[in-house]
């Protein structure tokens, strides 16, 4: 499998593709000087092409060595993102989890609050279609200013009650005070009967003398 199809790194396949043209060229180079023989008994001609190819093998390995120095940089670098960018969805997933747990508390609270036994669900309220019927002006509304205004209406309904009721009460402690008050005069005129009677009492007896 070519190296492209594993690695993408730009200067690591150079690397190492320098490094195998680098390996055939050794080889081939160890191959020719054993063919020639002893070097002292070969031509000038075949020393002069072993002497280039050697001269061709020291750059090539030259070339190499700056490949390897810059895959080294690049992997290094490379290990560094990798570092950054595995910190970074470590928070983006502590984020996460933090907004799901949020989230989670949150329709805990809803529902808590939709199930909650609201004191105004209690409330003796007229019915809907009733209170349409006192207020027509209201049929559009939606659920919750419906109930406010229901709320409202009865508000305002209990207070023109209660305020009947203070006069009403009014009424009876002045009806109660008056019948005090006569009762009290009712005893007063009593007394004073008695009174009279006790003193015409000698003037009865005189006159049924004369009698």
């Amino acid at each position: 499998m070519p190296n492209s199809d594993i690695i993408t790194d730009r200067n690591l396949t150079m690397a190492l593709d320098a490094s195998q043209d680098t390996r055939v060229h050794a080889l081939s180079l160890v191959d020719h000087i054993a063919a020639a023989g002893p070097i002292e008994s070969a031509s000038t001609e075949l020393q002069l092409e072993i002497s280039k190819q050697q001269k061709l093998l020291i750059t090539n390995l030259a070339r190499l060595r700056g490949l390897h120095r810059a895959a080294h940089f690049g992997a290094r670098k490379t290990k560094s993102q990798t570092s950054e960018a595995r910190q970074e969805v470590d928070r983006l997933h502590l984020q996460l989890q933090n907004l799901y747990y949020e989230q989670r508390h949150l329709q805990g609270e809803i529902l808590a609050c939709e199930s909650y036994d609201h004191t105004y669900q209690q409330l003796p309220l007229i019915s809907l279609d009733d209170f349409l019927a006192l207020k027509p002006e209201h049929a559009s509304d939606d659920e919750n200013t419906l109930m406010i205004a229901r709320i409202e209406h009865e508000r305002s309904e209990r207070e023109a009650l209660e305020q009947k009721r203070m006069e009403l009460l009014k009424r009876k402690q002045k009806l109660i005070a008056d019948n005090k008050k006569r009762k009290e005069d009712l005893a007063n005129l009593d007394k004073e009967l008695e009174k009279f009677i006790d003193a015409a009492k000698p003037i009865q007896k005189l006159l049924d003398k004369n009698v």
